[in-house]
């Protein structure tokens, strides 16, 4: 029997999910999504807007609470967040760009010293790799250089072979000189890494015009980036404040029988959401602050920077704190091994406690994704969209599995019970 908790109020007049209805919602739908999809070059500022308004909605909600009025909680919440980001930037900023320009000084010193400690060894391993492959095919055996053939008419032909090379000096004169190349097969680190130096510095004097063009386009694109950030200041306080009108016009578009579904609906995204949006940014917080604590105590150097590293990665779930690990354990091997192996273990350790302690803390067993699905929608959106991508798409798959689970739980009488349906309280029984 189905308790009375579950059952949708009845409305008197109500014509409920009538053809005309379902016509007009799914053809609208469409248009919408061709919309969106035609002009989805400049929808960024609007969904960063979304995101914002998302975020900082629960402190509008608690300003509302005081007594204070709508517009005052919003320009409250943002001077009260920006001046806190202004103060961390403030304090940390001077640091940070210090070590930053200590780094970029120090660094091909650094990648000399890591060739020099670290590449022999990695060369005698990978040279051990190769002799351990599919056998190689015996040598060619070496001709002359230089060879004097006889020909039919009784002449000679000078012939050049391997290992020299004919270079032209002018219109009369030819020199032959030694191409004297590498050996086949050998593996080296210190040759790949001035190789590459090599080129990049060829690169720079070659494109010195081009690169002063990218200035340019990097200029430009700083000012549109300023333009872009207020204006997605200001649509996101549109949003805050009128958040209640665009759920309402979002309620009335199904049925009046149906709003209690979409109400549940509503509920569970948001909670799903909850989870991964604001509790990410949490757990990338604590993330950074446990880094900075480990970096700082084991010495390591440019720490600042790669704490900050840190933090900022790990809102990419998985993917992030790996890629944030690489420069940290390179760097740490630049001073030592065991500087780099203790940093490691503390990474390790940061990781496993935010696995088993914050994300079913603050993110939530309501809000949990398998992690095959994460990695599902991190490569995905990364593949099609790029960094932006990668960002979303644990937040797009959150959305997806609270709408699967919705309509699971609406049309599957074997579902399970649903979290989002009250339970009716048990009746007191009568002396």
């Amino acid at each position: 029997m189905t308790t009375p908790a579950t059952v949708e109020p009845h409305y008197e007049g109500d014509p409920g999910w009538t053809r005309s209805r379902v016509v007009f919602l799914a053809v609208s739908a469409a248009l919408v999504a061709l919309l969106l999809w035609l002009v989805s070059a400049v929808l960024l500022p609007f969904l960063l807007a979304v995101i914002i308004a998302y975020l900082l909605a629960p402190l509008v909600v608690r300003c509302e609470r005081a007594k204070m009025p709508r517009p005052l909680s919003i320009l409250l919440v943002y001077a009260v967040t920006f001046s806190i980001i202004y103060g961390f930037g403030a304090a940390v900023a001077p640091r940070i760009y210090i070590e930053t320009a200590k780094f970029a000084g120090d660094a091909p010193r650094m990648t000399r010293d890591l060739i020099v400690q670290w590449g022999p060894r990695f060369e005698k391993w990978m040279q051990n790799v190769l002799d351990h492959g599919p056998a190689r095919p015996a040598p060619e055996p070496k001709l002359p250089a230089v060879a004097v053939v006889p020909q039919p008419d009784g002449s000679y032909a000078l012939e050049l072979r391997a290992g020299v090379e004919l270079v032209r000096e002018s219109d009369s004169h030819w020199r032959i000189l030694p191409a004297n190349p590498e050996p086949p097969g050998k593996f080296s680190v210190a040759k790949l890494a001035g190789e590459s130096v090599d080129r990049f510095v060829n690169y720079i004097k070659l494109n010195a015009l081009e690169l002063i063009r990218f200035g340019q386009r990097l200029v430009s694109s700083v000012a549109r980036a300023i333009f872009l950030l207020f204006m997605t200041l200001m649509m996101a306080g549109y949003i805050l404040h009128t958040r209640e009108s665009i759920l309402r016009f979002f309620r009335s578009l199904p049925p009046a029988t149906a709003r209690v579904g979409f109400d549940r609906l509503i509920s569970r995204i948001d909670r799903g959401l909850a989870g991964v949006v604001r509790g990410q940014l949490v757990i990338c917080l604590i993330n950074g602050v446990l880094s900075a604590i480990g970096f700082w105590m084991f010495g390591l150097k440019y720490w600042p920077v790669l704490s900050l590293l840190a933090a900022v990665m790990s809102i990419i779930p998985i993917f992030g704190s790996i890629l944030s690990s690489v420069p940290v354990v390179l760097i740490g091997l630049t001073q030592s091994f065991w500087i780099a192996l203790w940093v490691l273990v503390w990474i390790i350790g940061i990781h496993q406690i935010e696995a088993n302690v914050l994300n079913p803390k603050i993110i939530g067993m309501a809000a949990k994704i398998h992690p095959v699905l994460v990695i599902f929608a991190l490569v995905v959106g990364e593949h099609f969209f790029g960094l932006w991508g990668a960002l979303l798409g644990v937040p797009t798959l959150s959305v997806a599995q609270s709408i699967f689970n919705h309509f699971r739980f609406a049309s599957l009488p074997d579902a399970g019970p649903d979290s989002m349906v009250p339970r009716p309280k048990p009746a007191a029984s009568s002396g």
